[in-house]
């Protein structure tokens, strides 16, 4: 979908081929900015339903406009001020911060350059040098609900209607935490012969060995079957894996959001989280538990309430549901941007 490039307001660049979480945030918002703004997105690798422009076509944009240029990357803040300094566009530029750990000189100067910057928790805004708009990232409500037999959607994905189920998606890797949820499992299952725990998600290149590793420590456990191992699942297939739940784990070691709990949520999961990412903004003590990351003990200590407690986990899982529908709709989300590109593109800077 190529809009006119005379009607749009805002850029949002990809810039980055490969799938990563930017490039899913880009995909989640477009669409829905472009009922609100002229938006188009840039870059490769974008589907066919995200309003977009060719790269090429961005050095023959006409100069009757002023334009906001939304980055969410250091390539893209350099393009942005290549356009703006050197082929004299005229354009104002927004950059989207999500990292939690100090900036490289060279980042901090880039972003020193920006009329204005979005911080996507009050943490990531805490590492900037200069003021930040905190806007927390939403989901789909409607893509992620609340499930209307649980007991028949478990059926159709194989898993045992009786047990209660915990589970823990993503990439598997050290980072994510994958280990210390396997642990804290390899801890509380043998006791528990009623509880079943998912591990879905992908080892990329390099952590192929860490996955290896986890399954041969199940195997010897002999937790095999109780301890599961899934394959990534397309992401118009995921709602239903956080549907079959009774709880979500989050154990990540570090994340810069982390839109998983959200996701769990939204479907009236409890969640048990490390405190690191926008967790501690979104998770509560009536939606679930927070604990330190990396630490196991503490981590099982949380998640066995729950496993014990059917009446603790509906309480938890419906003001999970409450919190996501007040506080974490998409739709939020792309409004409170639109408003920023309304304020640059109207002269504004911060």
């Amino acid at each position: 979908m190529a809009p006119d490039i005379r009607d749009i307001e805002v850029i949002a660049p990809n810039l980055k081929r490969r799938l990563s979480g930017v490039t899913a945030t880009i995909v989640r918002l477009v669409p829905l900015q472009a009922r609100m703004i002229g938006i188009a997105a840039t870059g490769p690798g974008l589907p066919p339903h995200v309003p977009h422009v060719t790269l090429s076509r961005l050095f023959l944009m006409p100069r009757d406009r002023v334009r906001v240029w939304h980055a969410r990357r250091n390539t893209e803040m350099l393009l942005g001020l290549m356009l703006k300094h050197v082929l004299r566009r005229r354009l104002r530029l927004l950059f989207t911060s999500a990292s939690q750990r100090k900036h490289t000189g060279y980042t901090r100067w880039l972003i020193g350059r920006m009329d204005g910057v979005i911080a996507t928790s009050r943490k990531t805004a805490a590492y900037l040098e200069r003021g930040a708009e905190v806007i927390l990232h939403g989901i789909d409500t409607e893509a992620f609900s609340r499930p209307e037999d649980r007991a028949a959607l478990r059926r159709k994905l194989g898993l045992p209607k009786d047990q209660v189920i915990l589970g823990c998606y993503g990439r598997i890797r050290a980072q994510k935490g994958t280990d210390a949820f396997v642990e804290a499992a390899l801890a509380l299952l043998p006791g528990r012969p009623g509880v079943t725990a998912l591990v879905m998600g992908r080892a990329t290149e390099g952590h192929d060995g860490f996955l290896t590793g986890l399954k041969e420590k199940v195997a010897t456990a002999g937790l095999a079957d109780r301890i599961r191992f899934l394959p990534e699942v397309p992401v118009h297939e995921i709602a239903d894996w956080y549907r079959v739940l009774d709880l979500y784990v989050a154990p990540q070691r570090w994340e810069g959001f982390g839109l998983t709990p959200i996701e769990a949520m939204a479907c009236a999961v409890p969640v048990v989280a490390t405190r690191v990412g926008a967790f501690e903004e979104i998770v509560t003590e009536e939606t679930g538990a927070l604990v330190a990351p990396g630490d196991i003990p503490a981590l099982a200590a949380a998640v066995a309430p729950f496993l014990d407690d059917a009446e603790m986990r509906a309480r938890a899982g419906a003001a999970s549901l409450k919190r996501v529908r007040q506080a974490f709709r998409i739709e939020d989300e792309a409004a409170a941007i639109v408003a920023l590109y309304r304020r640059l593109l109207a002269g504004e800077s911060w």
